[in-house]
């Protein structure tokens, strides 16, 4: 066992036993290994022996280490230490954590981080990750193209999340599709649509969503002869028009809409409609509900989790479902 690196930001007992627990996933510890006994480990780590006692139980806690007294402390099984990088905080977003992390183990451990879409922090992440984790699932950064830092994990530890309009190789993964299911499911929507004179995407140039996806809107409004406009930017809002119905991918714009609309006194899904991209418990009850495009995120949790388990490779899209509410 390494010496151990303690830091005033961790307990020395937490440090302990995740440098043990560090070792054991990189393979110097295997199974049936002895540890050193607590006062061996008290002497090289420079800590007190219930420092190492509290460590040690840490660890029998998650399953890596139990003891005997003939045998003293031992390794007993592998380390399932898994990084969730996901792209930014939201309720879908909370509700994949939570069904994702429902569906592990007690004994995996699972280390929670948003890149934010900055680019750099990314990388770093995924640069300082490497050989630190068990297993690995990830929102790539782009769903252009696969991140060059993405490529130093091993294919069968790495999950891909969402994104992934790209040759994906022989990584797995767990995706959306941002085009075809899209325009699908504005199909499914066509005959209330048609209670519109008009139908507005509002998409901010600075939201990070795969702007393909304004083709498919388009395309979808020519075949059903239903005038369109994009809002790219605040510049171009000009407020909610009555007869217009309005899809908004940010929770902001969606407040905007109703606050403008409410000020105007125009009742939704009569004199304008809404519809809503990622479905959100809230959207139930806001307004009668709110309809909206979406996977099911928690699904995706679930999935994630069943790799991260199984370690068996997947390769699938979700299907993307018109929820209908009274908002159009």
């Amino acid at each position: 066992m390494k010496n151990i690196k303690f830091s005033h930001s961790t307990s020395k007992i937490k440090s302990l036993a995740d440098g043990i627990s560090l070792s054991i996933m990189q393979g110097q510890l295997r199974a049936g290994d002895n540890l050193l006994s607590i006062n061996e480990a008290s002497a090289l780590h420079k800590v007190s022996r219930d420092t190492v006692f509290k460590a040690y139980n840490e660890l029998k806690r998650r399953g890596l280490i139990d003891s005997t007294p003939t045998k003293g402390y031992f390794v007993t099984g592998e380390v399932n230490h898994v990084l969730l990088l996901l792209d930014n905080y939201s309720a879908f977003k909370q509700n994949l954590y939570h069904r994702f992390a429902a569906n592990l183990a007690e004994n995996f451990k699972v280390d929670l981080i948003f890149h934010q879409y900055n680019e750099h922090l990314f990388e770093t992440i995924v640069r300082e990750s490497i050989g630190k984790y068990s297993m690995y699932v990830v929102m790539n950064f782009s769903n252009d193209h696969l991140s060059e830092t993405l490529k130093a994990i091993p294919s069968n530890k790495l999950l891909l999340l969402d994104f992934g309009n790209f040759e994906k190789l022989e990584f797995s993964y767990i995706c959306q599709d941002f085009d075809n299911s899209f325009y699908q499911c504005l199909n499914e929507g066509k005959q209330l649509l048609h209670k519109y004179n008009k139908f507005v995407f509002v998409f901010p140039e600075e939201i990070c969503h795969p702007v393909t996806s304004i083709d498919y809107f388009v395309r979808f409004c020519s075949e059903q002869e239903i005038e369109c406009q994009v809002i790219r930017s605040n510049s171009e809002w000009k407020g909610v028009e009555t007869g217009a119905a309005y899809l908004c991918i940010s929770s902001d714009d969606l407040v905007k809409i109703i606050k403008n609309a409410d000020a105007q006194k125009l009742n939704i899904g009569a004199d304008y409609g809404i519809v809503a991209y990622n479905d959100d418990p809230v959207l139930e009850v806001i307004k009668n509900g709110i309809s909206s495009i979406s996977i099911d995120f928690g699904l995706m949790g679930e999935k994630a989790a069943n790799f991260v388990t199984s370690k068996l490779p997947i390769q699938e899209y979700l299907p993307t479902q018109l929820i209908l509410r009274g908002s159009i």
